[in-house]
């Protein structure tokens, strides 16, 4: 594949699933002064904690604040002054469960896990927490501080999770973000393929298409390659998360101004004015491409420094992600339905194991899919054998993987406290997809179909995607969307090929698109289509 294809390769290969947050609210009011009360975000694990829905329903209990102390050993807190009571403790040294177990034995009602490192759900080995019964919640270290400055030392508190709508209107946005990107991508390579098409007519030789440089035509090898190095890297990002993570932020930010740079070249060569042109080295350049160049530097340039801003920098990650795919869906190309059917096919496998399966591998009982997306410290103190060291001041949220579109969330009845929560759409469900979309349309120009694949192709991956959406509210759980994208638009595919008594041209694809060298090693040396497909090799 290459060097460039292989880092492609890496970056896109992680599937991620759409999943959604576990935030609730922490009301904690004086017993000295009732009319001295604040509202607190948090997080919990509704595997292990149910919360009531409202206020009302929340019985309070008397608050307790031990930090620094860490309950990593039950002599940190006495048992008489825990028994009954909602303990406050430090995060690190151990892990979330064996702190639990400890404020259990001590006959604690509720278990408050105070983070400098950032809010995250709890977790860890399902096993483990099967017969826990205390509530368990990680609350902000800065705002322990702030309940002991505003409301006292005599403080009652109640936890509570307000109800969210089944629908949100962020769906809404990533639904369109991704049919409109899919639709455009699959567009975009169908010209290219008439431009090509056009020029091997006037050539000498019109047989035989012109490979574009900057196309990646996959075969089957290169398919399987694929296949199986995402699945090594997946399971790479699972352990070494802290370290890949700033190797696909960089990779990222390269691909993303590159993909922009060639999405807005090709808006601006349709410009008949301004070709002012800069001779360097014997070669000649166009100087508002120069100033475009170093305008997608600088966009992605301010993504990275300012990528932690989620009141903004969500918008700069979106318009980048959607210019990366969008130059992936074009440059990508598979030469017909059957090599299409065998990458979706294994990249629906590999994404239904590593969401749904390896749970049952994993030491911690959650999936690798899952904790990949989650990022770093998700399921204990421990990182990777060091402990997390404590600061004395509020450290930054940790690292997150950019291969995501993120869209904020709406519903949620108390932004204000727990900050923006976001809807999340892996770039691989909409750039694989849209692979297939491409070749429609290819076989569209290349047949004179009157684009009746594309668009049956397009409305194949809106039903995928509503359907996804569905069993997303429906489940409450996290969703490998390839699970309901590929049956759609496979099956619409077919139908549409079959109904057109084209199911062979379709499935072998059109003689006119070159194979990879690399892949035509791989046929049968007797085969006519092979030999035509290869240039005649």
């Amino acid at each position: 594949m290459g060097a460039a294809g292989v880092l492609r390769a890496a970056l896109w290969g992680l599937l991620f699933p759409l999943i959604s947050a576990q935030e609730g609210l922490l009301h904690a009011f004086s017993n000295d002064n009732p009319l001295l009360k604040k509202d607190y975000c948090i997080m919990y694990n509704s595997f292990w904690t149910s919360l009531p829905s409202s206020l009302s329903n929340a019985t309070p209990t008397r608050l307790v604040i031990f930090t620094p102390k860490m309950l990593c050993s039950s002599s940190d807190v006495p048992h008489h002054i825990a028994k009954d009571k909602a303990i406050v403790v430090k995060r690190g040294n151990c892990t979330f469960l064996e702190k639990a177990w400890i404020a259990q034995n001590l006959d604690a009602k509720i278990l408050l896990i105070a983070s400098e490192t950032g809010l995250t759900t709890p977790g860890g080995d399902k096993s483990t927490y099967k017969n826990l019964s205390i509530p368990i919640v990680v609350m902000s270290y800065v705002d322990v501080f702030d309940i002991s400055k505003s409301l006292g030392n005599n403080v009652n508190v109640t936890l509570y999770s307000p109800p969210s709508r089944e629908f949100d209107f962020s769906m809404v946005i990533i639904f369109l973000i991704a049919v409109l990107t899919v639709a455009v991508g699959g567009f975009w390579s169908g010209m290219e393929e008439l431009e090509e098409l056009k020029a091997a007519a006037s050539s000498e030789n019109p047989g035989v298409s012109r490979k574009n440089s900057e196309t990646i035509l996959f075969g089957p090898v290169k398919i399987i390659i694929f296949v199986v190095f995402s699945c090594i890297m997946l399971v790479l990002m699972y352990y070494f998360y802290i370290w890949l993570v700033y190797v696909i932020i960089a990779i990222f930010c390269l691909g993303s101004a590159t993909s922009l740079y060639c999405c807005l070249a090709v808006l601006i060569q349709k410009i008949p004015f301004g070709r002012c042109r800069l001779a360097c080295c014997n070669t000649t350049f166009e100087v508002r491409l120069i100033f475009l160049a170093g305008f997608c530097v600088a966009v992605a340039a301010v993504w990275v420094v300012f990528r932690n801003e989620n009141s903004w920098a969500w918008i700069l990650q979106d318009i980048l992600g959607i210019a990366f795919c969008l130059n992936f869906i074009k440059v990508l190309k598979i030469p017909n339905f059957k090599l299409c059917v065998l990458l979706l096919g294994l990249l629906l496998v590999y994404d239904v194991f590593f969401v749904f399966i390896t749970p049952y591998l994993t030491k911690s009982g959650e999936s690798i899919m899952v904790e990949v997306a989650a990022g770093p410290f998700k399921n204990s103190e421990k990182n990777y054998g060091n402990l997390v060291e404590a600061s004395a001041e509020r450290s930054a949220p940790h690292e997150k993987l950019p291969v995501v579109m993120r869209v904020p969330r709406f519903q949620f009845c108390t932004p204000k406290i727990c900050g923006m929560q976001f809807s999340l759409l892996g770039f691989g469900d909409i750039i694989l997809p849209g692979v297939l979309v491409a070749y429609c349309h290819r076989f569209d120009v290349q047949t004179s179909s009157s684009s009746v694949y594309y668009i049956s192709c397009c409305i194949g991956y809106a039903v995928g995607m509503l359907l996804t959406f569905v069993v997303l509210s429906l489940m409450k759980m996290p969703q490998p969307a390839l699970l309901w994208l590929v049956p759609c638009i496979l099956i619409t595919s077919a139908l549409v090929a079959w109904k057109r008594k084209e199911m062979k041209k379709f499935w072998e694809g059109n003689s006119y698109q070159v194979m990879d060298p690399a892949d035509c090693a791989t046929t049968e040396e007797n085969s006519t289509l092979s030999s035509e497909r290869c240039g005649g090799e």
